[in-house]
């Protein structure tokens, strides 16, 4: 997920991508379709029977099947930056204070079935996600919202409770898609798999049960936008493991994979190159969490929480399982990212088990204290069962805690986690853009994406307003800079690592380095065979 009205600077120097190693020529699947490899796996249950329904879907894998099907009206540009106009030939806000927003359509804008695409199909687009309300969390992007407006058919005004430098950002994700009222229906979500819209490729879903086993992008001959596709057709190809992904590549049966190569892969193919292959290092910002259900009677008392960010020791989880691939994180927002601080490491210090043995005698609370950590055991890849057994012997071995884990495929954990059946679970998030309130508001804010019971009101009330007012983004430091204080004392969530990202690709392939942005989204249109 993506957006912001001004660049950060700290953002902005990590745009430039690294070649890490390089193979020989040759290669590739052959064919007309670049096929792309993924371990974002697709399903449709009784939770999640829409799972590629714009106001529903609220995962970077479905968004990156969205991104390439359905048109926002801001995009962000492939090495990153402010959004620029994509359905929208022009937008901006016409007040001083961020609460007023005007685009203008392109002429002659089109769906793929050919019919006309009008200011009141992104009205109703966008009020559609408002009025379902999906419990996964994307309507709360749209959430500021008061008012839309259409003046003719190709002018929209959008009227804000609030002021939102970061608005321009929000239109740019999927779940602000604009969508055809004779195909989606206004006050209900869409089953199956079907996508329509207007992006640069239309998409057909190749499905075996309730699984999506890979999707099928053929360029749209009636796109008009600012993407630029460089190739006709893209296959993404679904696999069950980082090592039978690994494998089709070196085989030639795929040109390129990405998420989820395994840390292994990823250190074989830098200090190993393989003929005709090669890895490439892209910005990312990603983050890694441990969230919590407030309201469970072992975690209620913060001081439960509070022992347990004294104890962990994210530099060892990080390097023993991830290596190089991640580092420390200290808060919700990276270090990447202005307006960071190092907050939990300010509060807390090194891992300390007398300290965690302090807070919890402080609270009149007895150890061990018994939990049980949840996770996904198919979502971020094979390395997150490995952290949770270290997280697991980190916490047991303080004497403190007696921790037991617990995996789970991610079409159950996501809806289990959202009801609150979890009391401590792990997490990832990709941004929506790289802005800090993207790194809080989504946690923190109403209807938020953890579905969490957790509420500071200084947070909620008057800080994320505050910071949303400023145009200039590092004016809005002081306000996340007390927002990660907040969240370091009270530990609704507890950050632990942040990570790089990488592709691999048969070195015919073209545009690799662009076809991952910082937020994780698939850029397919940027590949192509041969010369650049």
């Amino acid at each position: 997920m993506n957006r912001k009205t001004l660049v950060l600077p700290a953002v902005l120097g990590l745009l430039a991508p690294v070649l890490v190693a390089c193979g020989g020529s040759g290669g590739g699947s052959g064919g007309d379709a670049i096929v792309v490899g993924t371990t974002d796996q697709f399903a449709a249950t009784e939770d999640a029977s829409a799972p590629f329904d714009p106001a529903y879907a609220y995962d970077t894998g479905v968004w990156n099947v969205l991104r390439q099907t359905v048109q926002t009206l801001m995009h962000v540009p492939r090495g990153g930056g402010s959004p620029v106009p994509e359905a929208a030939s022009q937008c901006g806000f016409t007040d001083r204070a961020s609460e007023r927003y005007r685009c203008t359509l392109r002429d002659g804008l089109t769906f793929a079935d050919g019919s006309p695409i009008t200011a009141k199909d992104v009205k109703f687009s966008l009020e559609r996600a408002l009025t379902i309300k999906s419990d996964n969390g994307a309507a709360g992007l749209l959430s500021n919202i008061d008012t839309i407006e259409t003046k003719g058919d190709d002018e929209v005004v959008f009227h804000l409770k609030s002021p939102d430098a970061t608005f321009p950002y929000k239109l740019s994700t999927p779940v602000a898609g604009i969508l055809s009222s004779e195909k989606y229906d206004a006050k209900k979500l869409r089953d199956g798999f079907e996508v329509d819209g207007s992006g640069p490729y239309t998409m057909k879903a190749e499905v075996s049960g309730d699984r999506v086993t890979g999707v099928v992008f053929t360029r749209n001959e009636r796109y008009k936008g600012d993407i630029k596709p460089r190739n006709e057709k893209v296959e993404l190809r679904s696999f069950d493991d980082a090592g039978a992904m690994g494998k089709a590549l070196e085989s030639g049966d795929i040109d390129m994979m990405t998420r989820t190569m395994s840390p292994e892969q990823i250190e074989d193919l830098t200090e190993n190159p393989k003929p005709g292959i090669k890895i490439t290092e892209v910005p990312g910002l990603e983050i890694r969490y441990l969230g919590f259900n407030t309201e469970a009677p072992s975690v209620k008392d913060k001081a439960v929480r509070q022992a347990m960010a004294a104890v962990v020791d994210r530099g060892r989880l990080a390097g023993t399982v991830y290596g190089t691939t991640a580092t420390p994180l200290y808060s919700l927002i990276p270090s990447s990212i202005a307006a960071h601080t190092n907050s939990f490491l300010n509060k807390y210090g090194e891992p300390d088990s007398k300290k965690a043995a302090s807070i919890l005698r402080g609270a009149g609370i007895t150890a061990p204290v018994k939990l049980t950590l949840h996770y996904t055991s198919d979502h971020y890849g094979a390395g997150t069962a490995k952290e949770f057994a270290a997280l697991r012997d980190q916490l047991n071995a303080t004497k403190l805690f007696d921790v037991t884990i617990e995996g789970t495929k991610w079409s159950e954990f996501r809806p289990a986690q959202k009801r609150g059946e979890y009391v401590v679970y792990g997490l990832g998030w990709f941004p929506d853009f790289p802005d800090p309130d993207n790194y809080v508001a989504p946690f923190l804010d109403a209807d938020n994406f953890l579905n969490t019971p957790y509420v500071n009101s200084a947070t909620r009330s008057r800080l994320l307003p505050e910071s949303r007012r400023a145009a200039d983004r590092n004016a809005a430091a002081s306000a996340f800079e007390q927002i990660q204080d907040i969240v370091a004392t009270d530990v609704p969530v507890l950050p632990l690592w942040q990570g790089k990202q990488y592709v691999a690709a048969r070195d015919d392939l073209t545009g690799v380095e662009w076809a991952l942005n910082t937020s994780s989204d698939l850029q397919l249109w940027e590949l192509a065979r041969g010369i650049a």
